[in-house]
């Protein structure tokens, strides 16, 4: 009688404790920070530079050789000859990026716009009905530079009367500011706000 055998079973390989996959590891982290985190950004850093001088400096804005602001950042004006931008739950402080994180049920921000409103419906002269939402809510960052046009419509008024201009031409400044969406698609119709004011002043004797 023919009996069959039992297969083989091949003996485990022993266990590598020498450490070899350590070196390929750290070689491997080693390359990604150099390539990543050096290179990489010194060759963007370099090309925006070379191709995009004007956006990679932050956008600068200059008037008679000296630099007022930035197109990218808001600021506040206390003249009633300026347009307002909108509130800031930073203070307009690049280095404190923040909006108010209140909930729209928070009492302290009800109270807050209803504050705002009172004050911008005042210094407006028309309802508060009438004044669009951006003029009394701070923006996500605090610093958003620009309004709706409807936001910078509100402000012709006031600020025709204290410029002692038409306000037509004010309005029609409006409108030859008002950047269109983004590739006829992308975001909303907006205005510049200190690109505005700067526009203003071009027209007509500076306070």
């Amino acid at each position: 009688m023919n009996s069959t055998a039992s297969p083989r079973i091949p003996a485990a390989a022993p266990l590598d404790d020498s450490g070899g996959g350590l070196r390929p590891a750290v070689l491997g982290s080693a390359l990604f920070v150099v390539f990543c985190g050096l290179l990489y950004p010194a060759v963007a850093t370099l090309l925006g530079g070379l191709l995009f001088p004007h956006q990679a400096g932050g956008s600068l804005i200059e008037r008679d050789g000296r630099i007022v602001g930035s197109s990218l950042v808001a600021q506040p004006f206390a003249d009633a000859r300026y347009f307002q931008p909108r509130p800031s739950a930073a203070n307009f402080d690049p280095k404190a990026l923040s909006g108010s994180n209140l909930a729209s049920s928070n009492p302290a921000l009800r109270e807050r716009m209803a504050r705002d409103s009172a004050a911008v419906a005042a210094r407006e002269g028309v309802p508060a009905k009438a004044i669009p939402a951006e003029l009394i809510s701070a923006s996500g960052s605090g610093i958003d530079p620009h309004l709706s046009p409807q936001g910078a419509q509100v402000q012709v008024a006031r600020v025709a009367q204290a410029r002692g201009l038409p306000t037509e031409a004010v309005a029609a400044l409006v409108r030859s500011h008002t950047q269109r969406r983004t590739l006829g698609v992308l975001g909303e119709p907006r205005v510049n706000v200190l690109a505005l004011n700067l526009a203003l002043d071009a027209q007509g004797a500076r306070p």
